[in-house]
């Protein structure tokens, strides 16, 4: 393992934590005992969940919008902030909008989950629908340059890794001798500093990452050495579906990162059946990509370890988890 200088330290994340304070909860961990679980990832694996979707805006994105948030000028936050997302990152930087007390134009896809922008505007941001990701990105960089708005990137940016990197350090202070890390993997942003926290508060800890198979930059982007862009994306997990990797997030996952894996979008969808007939949570597909990993392809390698999945979020509504989960029903 390699370290840049830019790469944050354990002392830089917990400053970044301690500056978050109650603007954040610190999220609980929960020791998962059952039969289902049992079968599914073998009796003698120890599993234990690291809850994000219970964090303010029912994701870990808070986090790392908040600390953008509150790192604006009096002049920046007097012209808002703007952002790009299928959802979550927009909800949290509305959120983040609203603490801070500046406004929020933040632009989805037309496709995205009418629950999550609803919640965009309850949280008081304008919403701007366009008609894919890439018209999305498009039009908010359009915004931030005639608005003067800050854009707040969903995974890129030092402020953004620090964020994501306070899951990771509750996590190894919540859970000790952990084996292994499953990570769900987007942009990177949550992997980046998920991982680079756990690697330097426990080092022998493996770090996976898991993708859609139908969004998988940042696995391509470890096979090629460099940051690769998609040209289609094809995963119900939305939440996952970035085009591409960029440069700091990626040099960070690369660094601190073991392995990615990928998975099927039925995986996902078994995992959220079986999350919510044995823990009672109803997540959306993202949210069951470390256990639908764990289930998978890592099961064989991490059996009888103590292994910790990271719930990265649940921002879905009733219709569309019914539709997806009630396919398949855990044995």
């Amino acid at each position: 393992m390699t370290h840049a200088s830019s790469d944050p330290t354990i002392d830089d994340i917990r400053a970044a934590r301690e500056r978050l304070g109650e603007r954040v909860r610190e999220t609980p961990v929960w020791h998962w005992r059952g039969d289902a679980i049992g079968r599914a990832a073998d009796a003698a694996t120890q599993v234990f969940l690291k809850l994000e979707l219970f964090q303010y805006t029912g994701t870990f994105k808070a986090r790392g919008a908040l600390l953008n948030a509150m790192a604006l000028s009096a002049d920046a936050k007097q012209r808002g902030v703007t952002a790009v997302s299928a959802g979550n990152h927009a909800i949290a930087v509305a959120f983040a909008a609203r603490v801070v007390g500046t406004t929020a134009k933040v632009v989805m896809p037309k496709t995205a989950n009418p629950a999550r922008v609803a919640l965009c505007r309850t949280y008081g941001a304008e919403v701007v629908l366009t008609d894919d990701v890439f018209a999305a990105f498009a039009e908010v960089k359009r915004i931030e340059q005639d608005e003067g708005r800050t854009f707040i990137h969903p995974f890129e940016g030092e402020l953004t890794i620090l964020g994501t990197g306070t899951v990771g350090y509750e996590l190894c202070g919540q859970v000790e001798n952990l084996d292994a890390v499953i990570v769900p993997v987007g942009g990177g942003g949550l992997i980046a500093g998920t991982a680079c926290a756990v690697k330097q508060m426990q080092p022998r800890c493996m770090v996976y990452g898991v993708e859609p198979e139908g969004a998988d930059s940042m696995s391509r982007s470890f096979r090629a050495g460099a940051p690769q862009k998609l040209e289609r994306l094809d995963t119900i997990a939305d939440s996952l579906a970035a085009p591409y990797a960029l440069p700091y997030s990626f040099g960070i996952a690369q660094r601190f990162v073991d392995e990615i894996v990928t998975i099927p979008d039925a995986a996902m969808q078994r995992a959220m059946a079986l999350l919510f007939a044995d823990m009672k949570l109803a997540v959306e597909p993202a949210g069951a990509a470390a256990t639908a990993a764990l289930c998978g392809p890592l099961r064989e390698r991490l059996q009888g370890k103590r292994v910790a999945l990271v719930v990265c979020g649940s921002n879905i509504d009733l219709a569309t988890f019914a539709r997806l989960a009630t396919s398949f029903q855990p044995a």
